[in-house]
């Protein structure tokens, strides 16, 4: 296992990411969803000690303290008097409720984008696998997590204590307030501490965000052969395209010969190059190139000129020149008109001899 993590060298691909979080293979970190919650346990306590429970307490203290003048002749008297009640409980419980899945779907949506992975939800074997189970809980893994874990008990821990005994002095002099004042009181210390606790639980949340992408890109980094692999997948195979490559290329020599014979002329370094035009009068346009070659195949080219009786000139500089300059079922560029002009003029008047 060491020996294959020690050959991951190469950082993932942009496809090898985006596999990975198609099958659901994406870096979530547990504590983020913790610290959202806490803030969330927060925020409801400030909205509660502040502007809804003083509200729910009055409307309590009324329905209550007038108990006994409340018609209570049949059922539906008591029905519509705990659907009051009931009434009070939602209006004080919905905006907390709203609190905690907004931040529920908060968590979610910050570390990527909700999906469903079917594959995810299927069953799998590895799963439940002792052995598989044992490595995740004693291996190396499992070990981090415990080590976490440890952590975040020692700091919310240690939160809890400084809050405790900078307060010890209020709970102190809570016994000596009115009744009705202690659950404010009790509630204020509640707001303290959470807010010590969200804040230890940000700082660790944060922490350990990076930490999982960081580990999530080290378990998707790939050997050079996974890399060249992909790379092969994504651009097709280099000797397969090398030798399509070849194919098309001996496709176009073979075109080439066969269209020499209806050249009207050759034009030909004695052994490199050879380019074999076309130019009929009622065909209009400059002359067209219909063959060129290097080496072998304008050797070939010249064979075949001779053997069709098409006339070769040799021209050296004129042959070097054109066939860097010319492409095949193209017409000549302008400043080649005049050499092959006074050639196609010297097969015409030679003709005309004869």
């Amino acid at each position: 296992m060491s020996e294959d993590h020690e050959s991951r060298t190469e950082e993932p691909t942009e496809k090898k990411i985006h596999d990975a979080i198609e099958q659901g293979r994406t870096p979530v970190s547990r504590d983020v969803a913790t610290a959202l919650g806490f803030m969330a346990f927060l925020l409801a306590l400030t909205y509660a000690v502040d502007i809804v429970a003083p509200a729910f307490f009055r409307a309590l203290y009324l329905l209550l303290s007038n108990a006994g003048e409340l018609p209570l002749r049949s059922g539906a008297d008591a029905v519509r008097y705990i659907g009051a009640v009931d009434m009070e409980i939602g209006r004080f419980l919905a905006p907390i409720l709203t609190l905690f899945v907004v931040f529920g779907l908060a968590a979610a949506s910050l570390q990527g984008a909700p999906q469903v992975v079917f594959a995810r939800i299927m069953p799998d074997v590895s799963r439940i696998s002792p052995g598989a189970g044992w490595s995740r809980v004693f291996g190396l893994a499992g070990l981090i997590e415990a080590l976490k874990a440890i952590i975040k008990i020692a700091v919310i821990g240690g939160a809890i204590v400084f809050i405790g005994v900078s307060e010890q002095t209020t709970l102190i002099n809570a016994m000596r307030l009115e009744p009705g004042a202690v659950p404010i009181l009790l509630l204020q210390l509640l707001i303290r501490l959470t807010s010590v606790v969200a804040i230890s639980t940000g700082l660790l949340a944060l922490a350990d965000y990076f930490w999982v992408r960081s580990k999530w890109r080290r378990d998707l980094r790939m050997t050079r052969e996974e890399v060249k692999e992909e790379f092969r997948q994504a651009e097709g195979d280099p000797f397969m395209k090398a030798r399509m490559r070849s194919l098309a290329r001996d496709r176009a020599r073979r075109r080439m010969i066969a269209a020499v014979p209806k050249a009207t002329l050759v034009i030909a370094n004695p052994t490199h190059y050879a380019i074999a035009l076309r130019y009929l009068k009622e065909e209009g346009g400059a002359p067209l190139v219909i063959a060129k070659g290097k080496d072998l195949l304008a050797l070939r080219i010249r064979e075949t000129a001779k053997q069709h009786e098409v006339p070769v000139f040799e021209k050296k500089e004129l042959a070097r020149a054109m066939y860097d300059l010319v492409d095949v079922d193209r017409m000549i560029p302008s400043e080649f008109y005049r050499p092959v002009a006074e050639l196609i003029h010297f097969l015409h008047t030679l003709g005309g001899r004869r």
